[in-house]
């Protein structure tokens, strides 16, 4: 059995990299993924409207989260939400230093 570690990047992370997203398990229905982010936002005038339910936790850093209608959310470490299938959101802040680390569960 070999364990693996949810902070540890390959490599460090930049505001002009992408981000980063590993799928950890993907399993009847449900995807659990970690998310890597530092600067990185959503581009303007583009939002998710995922099919599924997401749950999602900052593990690390601080963010701020768009739901259509409804204005921006702040986002510390520890934070975790519950976003319903088709519920319009956008990342409009990541913090580089820290960089986000997230765990995401879609199901």
């Amino acid at each position: 059995m070999k364990t693996s570690n949810i902070y540890k990047q390959k490599k460090q992370l930049t505001p002009a990299d992408k981000e980063l997203s590993d799928k950890i398990i993907e399993k009847s229905g449900v995807t659990i993924e970690r998310i890597l982010s530092a600067g990185q936002v959503t581009p303007n005038g583009e939002w998710f409207d995922q099919e599924r339910d997401e749950w999602v936790i900052l593990l690390q850093g601080n963010a701020e989260i768009e739901f259509e209608g409804e204005g921006i959310i702040q986002v510390q470490t520890g934070d975790y939400l519950n976003i319903p299938p088709h519920k319009k959101h956008r990342v409009t802040f990541t913090s580089a230093v820290p960089p986000c680390t997230w765990l995401a569960v879609h199901y």
